[in-house]
């Protein structure tokens, strides 16, 4: 998880502010609700700055720059799976059509994971001289 106990810090406080706020964003419609929604992405914001405060004694890193647009467009292709799914299942009256929309959701998000992201660090893997 993480190298250094610096990192195992700051990604414990990702994990607490993570998991407080999605408990405020379950509970939104009272007042602890909003208050926890809030602290939870303070201590989102102060693991972001946790782990940039150690960025830079992590020296060198071994992937070589490139490549920035396809490993985006996978993110986005995966991202995208994701949203036809959570959009488009409540807009589909039959449990039929909305499985096959569950599926093509999936299947987007399997082929920017699985096809696209390795297509995109392996241009400039490491091992390819």
């Amino acid at each position: 998880m993480a190298a250094n106990s610096g990192q195992g810090r700051s990604f414990g406080v990702l994990l607490v502010g993570l998991t407080v706020a999605c408990a405020g964003l379950a509970s939104w419609s009272g007042g602890l609700g909003k208050l926890l929604t809030l602290v939870g992405v303070v201590l989102m914001v102060v693991s972001l700055v946790m782990a940039l405060g150690i960025k830079h004694l992590e020296g060198r890193v071994a992937q070589r720059p490139g490549g920035e647009g396809a490993k985006l467009f996978g993110a986005l292709i995966a991202l995208l799976g994701w949203i036809v799914t959570v959009l488009g299942v409540p807009h589909v009256p039959s449990t039929g059509g909305r499985i096959l929309l569950a599926l093509v959701g999936i299947a987007t998000s399997l082929f920017g994971i699985i096809v696209v992201l390795p297509a995109a660090y392996n241009k400039n893997a490491i091992w390819k001289t």
